[in-house]
């Protein structure tokens, strides 16, 4: 296992944490999902880094949190600025870009606004707006966190986002699963979450520049089978792969995916 060195990247009057491994010429930001309100890439540094351990082995690799200290009414579009003040603290200029589900909407304002941050965009199970099952979902989510029900919004977090196969595998861990993870506070969460049902890039898709590689699956019960599709068609430069009997989990379900991320930032 590559090292995974843990750093907190400072503004004025803010802070991102984020982990880096690998040792990769190139680098490759990645953007977590709404997971990362319940448990910021510090906590969980070690098991992100074996998830992308594929990409550490041809990249220099940056997993960010979102800022700390998110304040309610924050946005997506906010939060892409945080990111970009982040990476031109770094240096990370002209960077590949992952995003997955949240990090992919942080993603999208990311390579439209600050196109000299971006060379490559990949964005994954996410999509371009807030739409009804982006609504729906994230909704229902919004309302147990409100709740402080940790045990069934896991297992509702499952149930979406995995193949039927993956749950099979799987099932006698979900009790464990909502007792475990649990964070102190949902504040983040609720935050975070409040911002993907604001969430809405039409404006911004069309300045997106970059060759883009969207990545769907075909039973995407979080933000709709059809969401990867209809966000490729508003890219200028973009590829669209769909995983047809996957759903939202894809990026840990489809074991081809880093290979074919890879093949594609390296064009």
């Amino acid at each position: 296992m590559l090292g995974v060195e843990r750093g907190t990247v400072r503004g004025e009057g803010w802070e991102m944490d984020h982990i880096r491994f690998g040792a990769g010429g190139r680098v490759l930001v990645i953007l977590p999902g709404l997971g990362d309100g319940l448990r910021t890439v510090r906590e969980t540094a070690l098991p992100l880094a074996a998830a992308c351990r594929e990409y550490g082995r041809e990249r220099k690799v940056y997993l960010f949190s979102r800022r700390r200290g998110l304040e309610p009414g924050a946005t997506i579009r906010g939060m892409a600025e945080d990111q970009a003040e982040a990476m031109k603290k770094l240096g990370l200029w002209g960077a590949d870009v992952l995003g997955i589900s949240q990090g992919g909407m942080v993603a999208q304002h990311l390579a439209a606004e600050a196109p000299e941050l971006v060379r490559r965009l990949v964005l994954v199970a996410t999509a371009g707006w807030a739409n009804e099952t982006v609504q729906e979902t994230v909704g229902r989510w919004l309302l147990l966190a409100e709740h402080g029900d940790h045990r069934r919004l896991t297992r509702d977090t499952a149930e979406r986002s995995y193949s039927q196969r993956y749950l099979r595998r799987y099932r006698l861990l979900l009790p464990l699963l909502g007792t475990i993870g649990r964070p102190r506070s949902y504040q983040r969460f609720l935050i975070q979450a409040r911002a993907c049902l604001g969430h809405d890039a039409r404006g911004a898709l069309g300045r997106i520049g970059c060759p883009a590689l969207v990545v769907g699956g075909g039973r995407d019960q979080v933000v709709g089978a059809e969401a990867a599709g209809v966000l490729a068609e508003h890219l200028s430069q973009s590829r669209l792969w769909i995983y047809p009997e996957l759903g939202h989990g894809l990026y840990e379900e489809a074991a081809d995916l880093p290979a074919r991320v890879l093949a594609f930032l390296s064009q």
